[in-house]
């Protein structure tokens, strides 16, 4: 058993019982038990909170549901509100850790207990950061470096709402997802957030072999991509990069004369 009492597992949820179920499964088979375990439901439908109540007596979680549907950004701000404890491991319900996992939370965990100006480590992403510097136990330090025009928007993706290990006064220091907006936007704006105030962040760089994103025919991600960040042609990837760059640049201004 691996005891994490400082810890408090968050996990947004949204109509994917079945996913939320073997995230919880994975969990207890790896023997983690954390300090809390809050699953925050955005009014799912009535058989899906059935099903939730069910899960809640076998994997004692506090469930937290909301009457109206309000999005992405309203579910993680009620939740991340929720915690008690001093850190927050957040995961998403789509997310299943790896046994090589339960190691890197602990030196993770200690990451963070040693340095008091670490506020968040990153376990998964979509893509390598671009600058990187090696901490140890497999992490790196995320830099970023502004001026390098070269290296593209890419560089911009400090924060994410993948998996990560973050101080539970996440949202005072940075603060809270912008509600009543789509959700890509709203973790776009998070990011921004981020990059504005400044933050020391770590991330592993084996990320694949920690997490698996399981997104089923039966539960499918909700959120859909358009067709200009979905086409792959040359032209239009090439005009996607820049454009992404230059906003990119336009808007992190914008944010930080906003602090």
């Amino acid at each position: 058993m691996f005891l994490f009492e400082e810890i408090t597992l968050l996990i947004t949820h949204y109509n994917r019982s079945n996913s939320l179920e073997r995230l919880l499964r994975t969990i207890a088979n790896l023997e983690l038990q954390f300090g809390e375990i809050i699953v925050s439901d955005d009014c799912s439908r009535e058989d899906q909170l059935l099903i939730l109540k069910e899960l809640q007596l076998k994997y004692n979680f506090r469930l937290i549901t909301t009457p109206v549907n309000r999005g992405l950004a309203n579910n993680i701000n009620k939740g991340q509100d929720a915690v008690k404890t001093p850190y927050t491991l957040y995961i998403q319900e789509d997310f299943l850790p790896f046994p090589a996992f339960v190691e890197k939370l602990k030196a993770a965990y200690q990451f963070m207990k040693n340095d008091a100006e670490l506020d968040f480590v990153r376990f998964y992403a979509y893509f390598m950061h671009p600058y990187l510097k090696p901490v140890g136990e497999g992490f790196s330090e995320m830099l970023f470096k502004h001026a390098y025009f070269w290296q593209g928007y890419l560089k911009f993706y400090i924060y994410s709402d993948h998996p990560h290990l973050r101080r539970s006064n996440f949202l005072e220091k940075f603060g809270r997802y912008d509600e009543g907006i789509k959700s890509d936007r709203a973790e776009y704006n998070q990011m921004m957030k981020v990059l504005a105030v400044g933050a020391k962040v770590y991330f592993y760089e084996d990320f694949k072999a920690l997490f698996d994103q399981v997104n089923s025919a039966e539960e499918p991600s909700t959120v859909k991509r358009n067709f200009w960040r979905n086409n792959t042609g040359i032209f239009i990837s090439l005009t996607r990069h820049l454009y992404r760059y230059l906003r990119f640049n336009t808007e992190l201004l914008v944010f930080k004369l906003q602090k």
